[in-house]
């Protein structure tokens, strides 16, 4: 009985140290960039302007160059666009204009740019990459990154709070893959082994991300479970009021 209140505890541990981390990181990042931010506005852009021109250059970053193996450069331009990701929302802060449309945006283009990265990698490893193991694993990153945004944000449309931290989310799996893909260029510059890094990351970003998808399926479960037993709760205990007040009004006449 030790042992699941241990696992519990890790877990715990876990959460809050990532939760940490992405707001310390966040709030870093949220004043570096908000004198580009107010900048932007001052010329006239708008933030779904910058969302939109953020995706197409990590889209061009991913496609451009990494099915040709040009992994340290094809990252440079994808962390340089992946920051629009926090400048469009910067700019939304300031101009008041936080909204649902700007929000589904965002989170929509995350997908395509998320697709184009992975997508990315398994051309070239379906190309001059030459390798069938790594494609599929690729195509399995890119797929189950998909699903598992897709698990969260269809067990909220159905009003359950899905409330998990998964092992590897999104934050997570760019971070890994777009590291180790620009450490594994560097491979062209005459640094030996190094490339890899890369297969080893895919792996680790194909797991995590499994594991990822158990436990948000498993928490739509459970709370799919405690959400019906309470609504059942909730209509025996109105049936039962219904059925003493009709008790009463026959005692009564």
């Amino acid at each position: 009985m030790g042992q699941p209140v241990a696992s519990r505890g890790r877990a715990a541990t876990l959460t809050v140290g990532k939760a940490m981390l992405n707001k310390y990181a966040r709030a870093f990042f949220t004043r570096v960039l908000t004198p580009f931010a107010a900048f932007l506005i001052r010329r006239g852009v708008s933030p779904d302007t910058v969302t939109l021109l953020g995706t197409a250059g990590v889209v061009a970053g991913a496609l451009v160059f990494y099915p040709r193996g040009e992994f340290f450069w094809g990252t440079v331009v994808i962390t340089l666009f992946v920051f629009s990701d926090l400048v469009d929302g910067n700019m939304a802060r300031q101009l008041g204009r936080t909204s649902r449309w700007g929000a589904f945006l965002d989170s929509t283009l995350d997908r395509v740019a998320d697709g184009a990265i992975f997508g990315g990698f398994a051309l070239w490893y379906a190309g001059n990459g030459d390798d069938n193991v790594l494609c599929a694993v690729s195509i399995f990153c890119l797929a189950s990154g998909q699903v598992v945004s897709y698990t969260k944000a269809r067990g909220e449309s159905i009003g359950l709070p899905v409330a998990v931290n998964g092992l590897v989310e999104r934050a997570e799996r760019l971070v890994i893959s777009l590291v180790a893909a620009g450490l594994a260029g560097l491979h062209k510059f005459g640094v030996p082994g190094i490339q890899y890094l890369l297969p080893v990351a895919l792996w680790i970003v194909a797991v995590g991300s499994l594991v990822t998808l158990i436990q948000r399926v498993v928490t739509v479960r459970r709370e799919s479970a405690e959400a019906e037993a309470a609504a059942a709760a909730e209509n025996g205990a109105n049936t039962s009021r219904g059925s003493n007040a009709s008790q009463g009004s026959e005692a009564a006449k």
